[in-house]
């Protein structure tokens, strides 16, 4: 297996926070919030933060929009990764990838089972490539964020 190499030059990485709540806004977003924490405390950027509501069509806009700037390498959502009927994120990433990352919900389901327990299966974390950006699709739960 091999290793992160240590010697190479960091090179910080531009981020964007989409938010998919029915209830939150961006003063109320706590899981948008540790992840913008998380990324500026391991020096990377975040250069677009925004808040949609659980509609497959406006995330879908939104993700596109994310994708066409030029200041953002990658895209996490957090929100509408469950199992009820508004939880669409992950149909809406699905529908702009061009390649998706197969191993990424594994990984995700994998940490998530030491924290939670079987209750990871609830989850539908993806990971995708869409014009040249890496998007991420997390769950809303600010735990599930910081993990």
């Amino acid at each position: 297996m091999s290793k992160l190499d240590m010697k190479r030059e960091f090179v910080p990485v531009n981020f964007a926070i989409l938010t998919v709540s029915d209830t939150r806004s961006l003063n109320e977003d706590k899981s948008g919030d540790v992840l913008s924490e998380r990324i500026k405390g391991a020096g990377h950027f975040v250069n677009a933060r925004e808040i949609t509501t659980d509609d497959e069509s406006k995330i879908i806009i939104q993700l596109r929009t994310l994708v066409e700037r030029h200041d953002i390498d990658v895209i996490l959502s957090t929100g509408g990764t469950g199992l009820t009927g508004r939880d669409v994120t992950v149909e809406a990433h699905k529908k702009i990838y061009e390649k998706e990352i197969d191993a990424f919900g594994t990984l995700f389901t994998m940490i998530s089972i030491e924290k939670i327990g079987t209750s990871a299966i609830q989850s539908r974390a993806t990971a995708g490539v869409s014009g040249g950006k890496y998007l991420f699709a997390l769950p809303g739960s600010p735990g599930a964020c910081k993990d």
